[in-house]
Order: structure tokens, then sequence, then C-alpha cells
């Protein structure tokens, strides 16, 4: 469950994202990364809901293995969210508003856990969810990245507070568009979670129905919630 919480909280902030960096490094005249922070901001507010395909790699451990997955997913404001990993391996992780669900069908296993409340943490997630602060919650500065998308932009941001899942974020986003297209999350262990964003579609009015999660009869509940309502 941490481990996906961690990838999760990475993801999310593609839907705070949407965005503004330069192409190569160089930013245009008169332009700071205060600047591409309220204007992140000010598209995030506009987005109800939206949906996209991803790629999602991870490179960490001694070794430095990568591994990639990929699927789709879903957000719905506040707090609403499905990825669907469909390669490798079949995967679920889906939040009601309430409670993060992760299933995992070929182990027949269902994690339940709480989605943070409000002020409790300043993790991306909250943002999809409707709270924290873009602009006081992050300082940013312009960055780099190898291979970046023609006409697209680079941004850093690091949290104002010490977060224990990661420690800065790399966004990567279109100029023209505003959308993210690249995201990658630098954990405190030297691990890099990227995820990779296309065929993104906002405001598409999508219903809570998605976001409703049945527990499987034969599955396995781990409940990490404090009330244990899923035992």
């Amino acid at each position: 469950m941490r481990d996906w919480i961690r990838s999760i909280a990475t993801l999310l902030a593609a839907g705070l994202l949407g965005g503004m960096t330069s192409s190569g490094g160089a930013q245009p005249l008169g332009e700071t990364p205060e600047d591409l922070q309220r204007a992140l901001q000010r598209r995030y507010n506009l987005v109800r809901d939206f949906t996209a395909d991803f790629t999602h790699t991870y490179q960490g451990g001694v070794l430095r293995t990568t591994l990639v997955e990929s699927g789709r997913v879903s957000i719905k404001k506040p707090g609403r969210m499905r990825w669907d990993y469909r390669e490798p391996e079949r995967k679920l992780y889906l939040s009601d508003g309430e409670h993060l669900y992760s299933y995992l069908p070929e182990d027949r296993q269902v994690i339940v856990g709480e989605l943070p409340r409000d002020g409790e943490a300043t993790t991306p997630a909250l943002f999809l969810a409707g709270r924290g602060s873009f602009e006081t919650d992050f300082t940013a500065a312009f960055d780099a990245v190898d291979d970046p998308p023609p006409n697209s932009r680079v941004l850093r941001l690091t949290p104002t507070r010490a977060e224990r899942d990661f420690e800065f974020l790399v966004v990567v986003v279109d100029a023209p568009s505003l959308a993210i297209v690249r995201l990658a999350a630098y954990d405190l262990q030297g691990g890099v979670s990227t995820f990779f964003f296309s065929n993104l579609r906002e405001n598409v009015g999508l219903s809570d129905r998605p976001f409703t999660f049945e527990i499987p009869r034969d599955a396995d509940v781990i409940d990490t919630t404090a009330a244990g309502t899923f035992r």
C-alpha cells in the first residue's frame, strides 16, 4: 500500500499541473517560475475531471532496475480517482472520495486505506481532492530533462514542508495547450517514478459510478483504516 500511495501521490499531481515550461531549457524573457505556478493553478481550477492513458516507469534500488507499467486513469474532483493498470499485470487503484482501494486480481487481495483529511498532508493527492494550494505549498524552479518533447517546458516543484514520500517533482508540459506530458517524482531513497501521459480529455462529465468499488467475495481484505470498517 505504501508503494502505491507514493506512486499515486505523484500521479495525482498530473491533475494539478497543466502546463508551461520551455524546450531545451531556455525560458522566455520576463517569465519566472512563480508565473508558471500561478498559470498552472489557474488551469487546474478549471479542471473538474479528466481521463488519460499513462505509462509508469520506476527506476530505483541498488541495481537501478527499471519497471514499466501502463494503463488508463480517470479523475473527478473532489477526491475520486481510478487507475486501471493493464500491462504487464492488471491492477486497480481507486478512491471513492473517502477510502483508497488497492486491488490485485491475480492475488485476490484488496488493501483498504483512508484518504488523507484536510490539513493532514501536502501530497499532490490533496490537490486533486480540492485541497491545498499549489502556489503556497510548493516552491518552483526551472529545470531540464533528457529528451524533452518539442515545445515543452520543465519545472521543478519542491514542497515547502518535508514530505515522507517524495523529495521533489519535475513536470514536463506542452506549452501551447498547457497539458502535462510527463511527471517525475524523486523519492528520498533515490528512486524515480515517471509518468508519461497521452490522449488527455478534460471536463468530460464523468459520473460517480466508475469510482465505486465493490470488494469481491473471494478477496482477502487488508484493512488499514483506523476504524477497521472493512474487517
